[in-house]
């Protein structure tokens, strides 16, 4: 989790020095459109993709354990691993709405 919010503080850096960037080439005091809506719609896939991982290996570690103990169990984790992969599906059409609208 510490290495998360490392990785979570740096992209923010890094994304509020493109939009220094875009500001000062231009020349207005405000960032283009376009600018904020590709990072915007970098952060939606990206932060949904990092949390749909995390949520997919806490499952899969939940269900390798109850599988261990209980072999018929397979089948109901299955359902489980499918909704937390959705995550990252939900963080995509949020970017393709954010970028087409």
């Amino acid at each position: 989790m510490r290495r998360l919010v490392i990785v979570l503080v740096l992209v923010l850096a890094a994304a509020s020095l493109v939009v220094a960037e875009e500001t000062n080439s231009s020349g207005e005091g405000t960032a283009s459109s376009s600018t904020i809506k590709y990072l915007a719609a970098a952060l939606a896939v990206g932060l949904s993709c990092i949390a749909g991982g995390i949520a997919v290996g806490q499952i899969g570690a939940a269900a390798m354990g109850a599988m261990s103990e209980n072999a018929e169990l397979s089948g109901k984790a299955l359902p489980y691993a499918g909704l937390a992969e959705g995550i990252c599906l939900w963080g995509f059409l949020v970017a393709l709405l954010i970028l087409v609208i």
